[in-house]
């Protein structure tokens, strides 16, 4: 019997995908745990590997397909003794396509209010980073005029309500003529599908319940600017998701911001000290440190020290977090991803600095999986390096903190009421001040400033 092979769900959180290329072709033979294609998400580029042996008797899906749903049918396998032209008919005739997903019913049970959920995802550190975009639950199908059930995946619904498209006035493209992503971007780029404008509410209405302020459209805002002075690049998944999730953190989460000096002649003595101390194999140092590897390093024993701020915010519960996993900010072509050094406070510099480099480097090349960039219990941003003096970073829940960090530089300093010069760097930690007030936020500063102006106590 011809075996589905389907679009997977590279994350808890995954609605779609691009199928980026294909590593075998039809007519090869996989057996399981071979890598048969590359899938691209908003974030990282993740290998596919067969879990049936067989041969490839059809590709449904080309590679370079942009939003391939979640399930989908991508290629049919042909199991051992089967004739692959037979398998492959399978998919013509329809026999392999994925079932469409059953609409929740009426009659169901109401689902538990959505901060209860979001308690419990926290808990089990189900809920997504910055790095991932927020699913909206499945929402029962829209009955059309006459009668007739709309079919449509949530992002389509959710993009439909962002554009005032009627979604009755649409056809699906989807499988069993379900409405998705790409039947949205096609009305709106040919107008088409525009819902009617609501009848406008009385006088008194309107003064009692005051919209909330809009972002200007795209219309209004181009036509501030010279017809021909401009050119549209479209938002690639990433650009959006952190776009989404940077305005939900400073529209749900209250900042508060302390900032503190550190001197860094210690730190930087013993970091050279280490350097040159480090073993070679293969004509190379096992590891280099950097600052940052001691400022994650730093970060992590603080926030052990104060555990009270080790924590994550939910409407039910404060969950204190056993371990600090700190992520750690990385510039990647169109956006940036955190990927997390988990278990921080336990690990020699040695380890961190050799891990981060490994995990830079899979970030940069959009290798790393979705384990290595999701949750996390705090976050480090150093912009050091291209000269920042200080800045102010915006909390990426589910964690209630993160340290910006600026520039090492030399500046004048009063010791012993006498003025000389040092290297000072400047760092600002950003909390969630629901679960982490003021003075617990200066004993974490304080900590940390410990750490790396007696950089020694990292190593003990």
């Amino acid at each position: 019997m011809p075996i589905k092979i389907t679009m997977p769900a590279l994350s808890p959180t995954m609605e779609e995908g691009n199928l980026s290329k294909w590593l075998v072709k039809e007519g090869d033979s996989v057996s399981a745990g071979d890598v048969i294609a590359e899938i691209e998400t908003d974030k990282a580029t993740m290998e596919v590997e067969a879990v049936d042996e067989g041969t490839v008797a059809k590709i449904v899906v080309p590679e370079g397909t942009e939003g391939v749903q979640v399930n989908a049918l991508i290629a049919i396998l042909a199991e051992e003794g089967e004739d692959a032209a037979e398998a492959a008919k399978a998919a013509d005739r329809g026999d392999a396509a994925p079932a469409a997903r059953e609409e929740p019913k009426q009659e169901a049970k109401a689902e538990a209010p959505k901060e209860e959920k979001t308690g419990d995802a926290v808990a089990k550190g189900g809920i997504p980073s910055s790095d991932t975009p927020v699913p909206e639950p499945e929402a029962p199908a829209a009955p059309k005029a006459d009668g007739e059930r709309i079919f449509a995946s949530p992002l389509a619904r959710r993009l439909a309500k962002e554009e005032g498209l009627d979604l009755a006035a649409l056809s699906g493209s989807g499988p069993h003529g379900r409405i998705v992503k790409r039947d949205i971007e096609k009305a709106v780029s040919e107008g088409a599908g525009k819902a009617a404008p609501k009848a406008e509410a009385p006088a008194g209405e309107k003064a009692a319940a005051a919209p909330i302020p809009q972002a200007q459209s795209e219309d209004a805002i181009l036509k501030l600017f010279e017809e021909g002075s401009y050119e549209l690049v479209p938002h690639d998944g990433m650009r959006k998701t952190i776009a989404k999730r940077l305005q939900e953190s400073k529209q749900t989460i209250p900042h508060f911001y302390v900032t503190v000096d550190c001197e860094l002649e210690a730190l930087l003595a013993l970091r050279s000290q280490l350097n040159k101390a480090a073993p070679v194999k293969d004509e190379k140092p096992v590891y280099k440190l950097s600052v940052n590897d001691m400022v994650i390093k730093a970060m992590a024993l603080a926030l052990r020290d104060v555990p009270e701020a080790n924590v994550s915010w939910t409407e039910s519960n404060m969950v204190v977090h056993k371990h600090v996993d700190v992520g750690v900010a990385v510039s990647i072509p169109g956006g940036l991803i955190t990927p997390i050094i988990r278990k921080a406070e336990e690990k020699p510099l040695s380890v961190i600095s050799n891990e981060m480099k490994d995990m830079g480097k899979r970030a940069r090349e959009k290798k790393l999986k979705p384990a290595e960039y999701q949750g996390g219990t705090t976050a480090v941003s150093n912009m050091g390096m291209m000269g920042v003096k200080d800045f102010a970073a915006v909390v990426n829940p589910p964690h209630a903190s993160i340290l910006a960090v600026g520039a090492g530089e030399k500046r004048a300093v009063v010791k012993n009421d006498e003025i000389t010069i040092a290297t000072m760097m400047s760092v600002t930690l950003s909390t969630d001040h629901r679960c982490v007030d003021g003075a617990l936020a200066a004993r974490v500063l304080a900590s940390f400033k410990g750490y790396i102006e007696n950089p020694i106590s990292m190593l003990v």
